[in-house]
């Protein structure tokens, strides 16, 4: 190999170089901006929440509708006022932040489509009874006393297409079981 031939691939070596250098400098800006963002938002959501439990924000009840239980023949079981959360932005926040509820108030669920939904009780201060109901108005799932601010994933495992929450021990109350119907009507 002739002395020219070495000069030549010489340069040739660290054009290479630098191209995988500057490419590997230019992943790692756009790695650490993407990243950066992601805790970004995250921490902007936590300082969201803690500055709702810091305010004097209050959640009061507000009567959408109503809302009955009946038995799989049809009979009335009991009767709630409900709100209604039919917006992402009202089901996330569900009842959340609440103090406290009557025992004759709840709060309906809507979602768009029947689908399994798993529910949890961040920020949920009022202990719950949570039912998943099916487009066919079927109780599918009752979970009772769902302890106030855990953050366990509580599932329908069964698709639903509505939730209700009610203050614990009202389904033990009033014997509302799986298999029982619901009736609801917005004001």
């Amino acid at each position: 190999m002739s002395k020219n031939n070495q000069n030549s691939r010489r340069p040739a070596k660290k054009n290479k170089l630098t191209q995988i250098i500057t490419v590997i400098v230019l992943i790692s800006f756009i790695a650490f901006f993407v990243f950066s963002n992601l805790f970004t938002n995250k921490e902007t959501v936590n300082e969201q929440v803690e500055n709702a439990m810091s305010s004097k924000t209050v959640y009061s009840f507000t009567k959408e509708g109503e809302l009955s239980f009946n038995d799989s023949k049809g009979n009335l079981i009991s009767s709630i006022d409900i709100e209604i959360a039919d917006t992402d932005e009202q089901r996330q926040l569900g009842l959340m932040f609440r103090d406290k509820m009557e025992q004759n108030q709840g709060m309906l669920f809507i979602f768009d489509y029947e689908a399994p939904q798993a529910f949890w009780m961040h920020n949920t201060i009022l202990p719950l009874d949570i039912i998943y109901v099916n487009s066919k108005m079927e109780i599918v799932r009752i979970i009772k006393n769902a302890k106030p601010m855990n953050d366990t994933s509580l599932p329908s495992i069964k698709p639903a297409k509505f939730v209700v929450e009610v203050n614990a021990g009202y389904c033990d109350n009033f014997g509302i079981k799986e298999g029982d119907k619901i009736v609801w009507r917005r004001n």
